[in-house]
Parts: structure tokens; sequence; C-alpha cells
């Protein structure tokens, strides 16, 4: 089981996640998982490397509001998972106004040797319907 200060030093991450998304630093957002991550976002293909999370991060869309929460932390030695639920406004460029979302993540952290819990897996998707196709 982590210990307290360990889901401190996770909660830590989540909220420079947070900042980092809400402010577009993508190099600090990709700076918070590890060299040979992989993020699996919903309706995507697997993206594997710190540059190329970096890189799908840059073609997200602007958020105004962007909220996470880890609702469980666990984990044994220098592994754990996070299991969390996310809001968020996105604004995408030339849509007729800004998209409300909510869903959740699946987090695997590893403890680096400075203490840092930076992300190995990030699985997340939202709770809203798949778009339909256009007819």
């Amino acid at each position: 089981m982590v210990s307290q200060a360990d889901i401190g030093k996770i909660n830590e991450v989540t909220e420079a996640f947070v900042k980092a998304a809400l402010t577009r630093n993508w190099a600090a957002l990709a700076g918070l998982y590890v060299d040979d991550a992989v993020l699996n976002p919903a309706n995507n293909p697997g993206v594997k490397g710190r540059a190329a999370i970096k890189a799908w991060f840059e073609n997200f869309p602007p958020l105004t509001s962007f909220k996470a929460t880890n609702v469980k932390v666990d984990g044994q030695g220098d592994l754990a998972y996070v299991l969390g639920v996310y809001s968020m406004t996105i604004a995408p460029p030339g849509a007729p106004a800004p998209i409300n979302d909510t869903g959740k993540y699946v987090e695997i952290r590893r403890k680096q040797p400075d203490g840092k819990w930076l992300i190995a897996v990030d699985m997340f998707s939202s709770d809203l319907p798949a778009p339909s196709p256009a007819p």
C-alpha cells in the first residue's frame, strides 16, 4: 500500500497536470510522464513516448475549465494506480459553442528516484456518448 505521503505526491502531479493543461504548457505536461509512457486516449490510437504525448496534446483544443479528481490511489513499492474523474469545457476553434465533458481516467504511476510519481500509463474516456457519424 502506498503511504499517505506518496498519495500527496501523486495528487501534486495531478494538480500540475491540470495547471499545465489549462495554460497549454505542453512541455510541462509531457514532463509528468515517464520517457516510455503510453497514453491511451478515447477514440484515438495509443500514443507512445513522452515526445509523442507532447505532440498529441499540442493538437488538443483549448480548455476554458478543467478539473481532475483522484478518487482512489493504491499500489505497492514504486508502482501505484490512480482511478479518477474529470470535467472540462473544451473550446474547439470554429465550433458553434464550447463543449462540456465529464469522464474518467485510469493511470499507472511509477515513483522516480526523486520521489515524484510520474505517469507510465494513462487511459481516459468521456461519459458522453460517442459522436454520431455524419449522414
